[in-house]
C-alpha cells in the first residue's frame, strides 16, 4: 500500500502541466488517435496550462502585495488565515487517505459511466484533490479510514452530477463543445446561481440590467475594452492599497495584461483538447449510440472569459471589505483571492455572461464561503497537522475556495454529526438524482426536441 501511495504521490507532484499531458496522451492512444497527433495534443494542453500558470502568477504576484496593503489600510484583525488552494491541495494529498483520491475518483467515474449515470469522462485527475480534502476532514473528525474513502466516493458523485447538469450552460457560454467542469470549487456554484438567476429575472428594474462585455464596450467605447477595463480596475485597487503613482500604474498595466493574455492561453488549451474531445465522441457514438460524452476539465478553461475576469477583479476589494464587516467571520481572505475566477466560472455561465449578475452572485457566494471557511477552520488545521505541516503556535488556517463551498459544509457537516448515516444519506439522494437526470430527464428532453412526424 505504501509503495502505491508513494507512486501516486510522485505522479501527483508532477503537477497538472505534466500530469495532464501524460494522461491525455495515453487516453488519446486508447481512442485510436495517431501517436503523433496524440502527442501534440497532450503537449499543447501542457503548454496551455503553463501559460495559464504564468498569467495567474503575474496576477498573484501583483495582486498579493496590493491585497496585503489593503488589509493593513483597513485595519483587519482576523485570526484565521486563508492559505489558498495550492497549500490546501498539498495538505489534502499529504496523507495516505488523500493519496488514494485519484484511484477512488477514477474507479467511481468508470463505474458511473458504464452504468450510464454520468456523461462526464473526467480527465482532470489533478482536481481529485477536492475529494481528498473532504475525505481528510471527515477522517479528522471520525478517525475512520473507511468512512474517509466513502466520503470521497460520495463527494465525487455530487461533483459529476453538478458537472453534467451545468455542462449545457458551460458549453453555450464559453463555446466549449463537449466539455464539462467537474471541479470541486466551481461546480457547486451552479446550484447557487440557479435560484439567484430566477430571482433576478423577477425583480423589476434588476431584470432590465444587462451588463455583458459586449454591451459595456458598445456603451463605453474604449473604456469597455477588456485591456482598458483591467487597467482601470488595477488602478482602483492600487489607490485602495495607497500605492505610489508608479506602483499603481504598474499594477494597472499588469491587471490589463492578465485580462488580455488569459484568453490566449485558454485557446492553446482548447487547441490540444479539441482532437481528444472529437475522438472521444466518435468512440462513444460507435459503441454507445445516442449517448453524449463530456470531457471533464478544469474550470481554468473559463477563467479567460471577460465576464469572469472582470467580475473577479471587482470582487477582490469587495471580498476584503465583506471579511471586515461580516459578523461571525474569522477568516482573512488572502491565498484564494486569485482563485475567485474559478469560484464564479459556472455561475457566470448560468448568468449568461452578465457581469452585474455575476458580481451579485459572487458577493452572495463570498459571504457563504467566509462563514463555511470559518466553521471548517479547526478541521483544516487538524488535517494540516496530520499531514505533518508545521504550523507556528496556535495558528488557525482555512481555505476560502474549497473550504468555503456548500458541498464541503454539507458533506463534512453531516459526516461530523451523523457519520456513516449522514454521508450515506447524501450518497442515496445523489444516486437518485443521477438516475432521474440521466435515465428519465434526458430522455424526456430528447422527445421534446424530436421533429413532428
Amino acid at each position: 500500500m505504501s509503495a502505491i501511495a508513494s507512486g501516486l504521490q510522485w505522479f501527483v507532484n508532477l503537477g497538472a502541466s505534466v500530469m495532464l499531458p501524460i494522461l491525455l496522451f495515453i487516453f488519446a492512444l486508447i481512442l485510436r488517435i495517431k501517436p503523433s497527433k496524440a502527442f501534440k495534443a497532450g503537449l499543447m494542453v501542457g503548454i496551455g496550462f503553463i501559460g495559464l500558470n504564468l498569467v495567474i502568477s503575474l496576477l498573484t504576484k501583483n495582486l498579493g502585495p496590493a491585497s496585503h496593503a489593503m488589509v493593513r489600510n483597513f485595519g483587519m484583525h482576523l485570526g484565521t488565515i486563508d492559505i489558498g488552494w495550492p497549500a490546501a491541495s498539498a495538505i489534502a494529498y499529504g496523507t495516505v487517505l488523500g493519496s488514494l483520491a485519484i484511484p477512488v475518483g477514477v474507479i467511481t467515474n468508470v463505474v458511473l459511466l458504464l452504468l450510464g449515470l454520468t456523461q462526464t469522462l473526467d480527465v482532470d485527475v489533478w482536481n481529485y484533490w477536492h475529494i481528498a480534502f473532504t475525505g481528510s476532514l471527515v477522517y479528522a473528525v471520525s478517525h475512520s479510514f473507511s468512512l474517509g474513502i466513502f466520503t470521497m466516493v460520495v463527494h465525487v458523485m455530487v461533483i459529476y452530477l453538478l458537472a453534467d447538469m451545468s455542462a449545457p450552460y458551460v458549453q453555450k457560454q464559453y463555446g466549449l463543445d463537449g466539455i464539462s467542469f467537474p471541479q470541486g470549487a466551481s461546480a457547486p456554484g451552479y446550484v447557487l446561481a440557479l435560484p439567484l438567476n430566477w430571482l433576478m429575472d423577477r425583480i423589476p428594474g434588476i431584470n432590465k440590467i444587462k451588463l455583458t462585455p459586449k454591451t459595456i464596450q458598445k456603451r463605453m467605447g474604449i473604456f469597455g475594452d477588456s485591456g482598458v477595463m483591467g487597467l482601470l480596475i488595477g488602478i482602483v485597487i492600487g489607490i485602495l492599497a495607497k500605492y505610489s503613482v508608479t506602483k499603481t500604474l504598474q499594477l494597472g498595466v499588469s491587471t490589463a495584461a492578465v485580462l488580455v493574455l488569459m484568453p490566449r492561453m485558454v485557446s492553446l488549451l482548447m487547441e490540444g483538447l479539441t482532437p481528444i474531445s472529437e475522438g472521444a465522441n466518435e468512440l462513444v457514438q460507435k459503441h454507445f449510440p445516442g449517448r453524449n460524452l463530456y470531457i471533464g476539465m478544469d474550470s481554468a478553461l473559463a477563467v479567460g472569459n471577460e465576464t469572469v475576469l472582470s467580475a473577479s477583479l471587482l470582487l477582490v476589494p469587495i471580498t476584503l471589505l465583506i471579511a471586515v464587516i461580516l459578523p461571525g467571520n474569522h477568516v482573512l481572505p488572502f491565498g484564494d483571492l486569485a482563485t475567485i475566477p474559478y469560484m464564479i466560472a459556472i455561475m457566470a455561465a448560468v448568468f449568461r455572461g452578465d457581469i452585474f449578475r455575476t458580481l451579485v452572485g459572487g458577493i452572495v457566494d463570498i459571504i457563504l464561503s467566509l462563514y463555511i471557511a470559518s466553521w471548517v477552520a479547526p478541521l483544516v488545521t487538524a488535517s494540516a497537522k496530520a499531514a505533518n505541516f508545521s504550523l507556528q503556535g496556535n495558528t488557525s488556517i482555512s481555505v476560502l475556495s474549497d473550504g468555503g463551498v456548500w458541498t464541503t459544509w454539507v458533506v463534512v457537516g453531516l459526516g461530523k454529526i451523523m457519520t456513516w448515516g449522514g454521508i450515506g444519506l447524501i450518497g442515496v439522494v445523489t444516486l437518485a438524482l443521477m438516475i432521474w437526470y440521466n435515465k428519465f430527464h434526458k430522455k424526456s428532453q430528447a422527445k421534446k426536441t424530436e421533429p413532428a412526424a
